[in-house]
């Protein structure tokens, strides 16, 4: 099982030939089967005996790989997708057969030096301090609860007499908030946005001080700006959220999981204003900055106080303590993949002029969709994109209208847009990352409406 012998020799060669049809081809759009479906199909596939490395790999090929979705398809436009750039995918195959561990420096010096590399490169881009600095996690999920643990252990350090902690968000931020604070134990202050559907500072000032004017045994010690919300791709005002939280001494975090990836344009980077005050923030390089599945940069001002929250210690980890850089230190983890990796590689096999040239072209594709949504008389654009997510409403349609008529895109494998909800009313987005998507793609998805 573990010898590389003449029949995993053969299996590699088959495996490697799937893998570069995939990357060659226009990827298959497919969609979701039932588990009946499934079942009928492959039956048990975990044996005694096992079924052998070719009859797996063909009940992969031609049954459970065909039951997902592609994120990577030009018309996958739901949720936010994603476009790896066929080296970054290449390169997971490396990561992979490597066995390489990246948390610590003594175990995977090489690996985390060049995952910090790509780390600098986005550190930069946000104006950050040289000393700034973190790790590649999991997900945004994951990115966001770490720099709140981050955060509230600070807090913690300065003010022990609090009886109950809050995070201060806007009702557009990432659900993960919300999941972080029921995973920490602690409130959440919801402040409204403005009729841009954008949080801005003075709102931040105005509801924190009144928060704690009225509430004198809790305190916030957490506020979230969003640079991209997920459903609009609205940016909040960094620079008055941030004015407002350094002012009161308060964690000022950015989730910019989907749009701080637009720091790569010299066109967009001044959309973001501001986000060079924050304490932590990140993005997902698997969203917008063209690698695989998984990975989240997650970024601190001062690491330090993220490594004294995250370190774990016991007698065995000790050998560890004294290395350069150990990832682990900077989340809630200690076993972690070099998921940073395929982005470094893309990013040092193509430059970053070819990063900014793909992200202006989404960006392009987003406000010309826009216009065409705006000539049908059918459909109503809900706000101006500014970044890559058009947002927009069928005249006359029912939730159950936009669900059967998600429901019959896919399943004529015309697309992938699933609805949405704003102000509580459904509507329809499309999430452009892919360079490969058309003016063509959406002309195609418009005409079903």
């Amino acid at each position: 099982m573990h010898e590389f012998d003449d029949e995993i020799d053969a299996l590699a060669a088959k495996i490697l030939e799937y893998s570069l049809v995939r990357l060659k081809k226009e990827p298959p759009l497919d969609g979701p089967w039932s588990y009946d479906e499934l079942y009928a199909e492959v039956g048990e596939t975990i044996t005694e005996a096992g079924l052998g490395g070719e009859r797996a790999l063909d009940i992969f090929k031609h049954v459970l790989a065909q039951a997902c979705i592609s994120t990577d398809h030009p018309r996958n436009l739901a949720f936010i997708p994603s476009a790896p750039t066929e080296s970054s995918s290449l390169f997971d195959l490396v990561v992979g057969a490597s066995s390489l561990y990246g948390g610590s420096w003594l175990e995977g010096a090489g690996a985390v030096f060049a995952e910090n590399q790509a780390l600098r490169w986005l550190s930069d881009l946000a104006n950050l301090p040289k000393s700034s600095g973190g790790v590649f996690v999991q997900g945004g999920t994951i990115g966001n609860l770490s720099a709140l643990v981050a955060a509230r252990f600070n807090a913690r350090n300065q003010d022990s007499g609090v009886e109950r902690w809050v995070i201060a968000h806007s009702g557009d931020a990432h659900s993960s908030i919300k999941s972080a604070a029921r995973v920490m134990d602690v409130d959440t202050l919801t402040i409204p946005s403005d009729n841009n559907h954008r949080l801005t500072g003075s709102a931040v000032a105005s509801a924190v001080d009144e928060f704690h004017s009225k509430n004198p045994k809790k305190r916030i010690f957490a506020i979230v700006a969003t640079a991209g919300t997920t459903n609009l791709g609205i940016i909040d005002d960094l620079e008055g959220i941030g004015r407002a939280a350094n002012e009161r001494s308060i964690w000022y975090h950015v989730d910019g999981a989907y749009g701080l990836a637009a720091l790569a344009s010299p066109k967009t980077r001044p959309l973001f204003r501001g986000v060079e005050r924050e304490d932590s923030l990140i993005v997902d390089p698997h969203k917008w900055l063209f690698a695989p599945f998984d990975a989240c940069a997650l970024i601190y001002r001062n690491p330090e106080i993220a490594r004294a929250a995250h370190t774990q210690e016991a007698g065995y980890l000790e050998p560890l303590a004294n290395g350069e850089w150990n990832p682990s230190d900077y989340a809630i983890q200690l076993t972690r993949r070099t998921r940073g990796l395929p982005f470094w590689f893309s990013l040092a096999t193509h430059g970053t002029k070819r990063y900014a040239e793909a992200m202006d072209k989404t960006m392009a594709l987003a406000r010309d969709a826009a216009d065409l949504i705006k000539a049908q008389p059918n459909l109503e654009l809900i706000t101006e994109p500014e970044l890559s997510i058009v947002a927009f409403k069928r005249k006359g349609w029912s939730s159950d209208d936009y669900n059967r008529w998600s429901a019959k895109l896919l399943n004529d494998q015309i697309g992938f847009v699933t609805p949405s909800t704003h102000e509580g009313e459904p509507i329809l987005r499309f999430a452009i990352v892919n360079p490969w998507t058309s003016l063509t793609d959406i002309k195609v998805i418009l005409a079903t409406l």
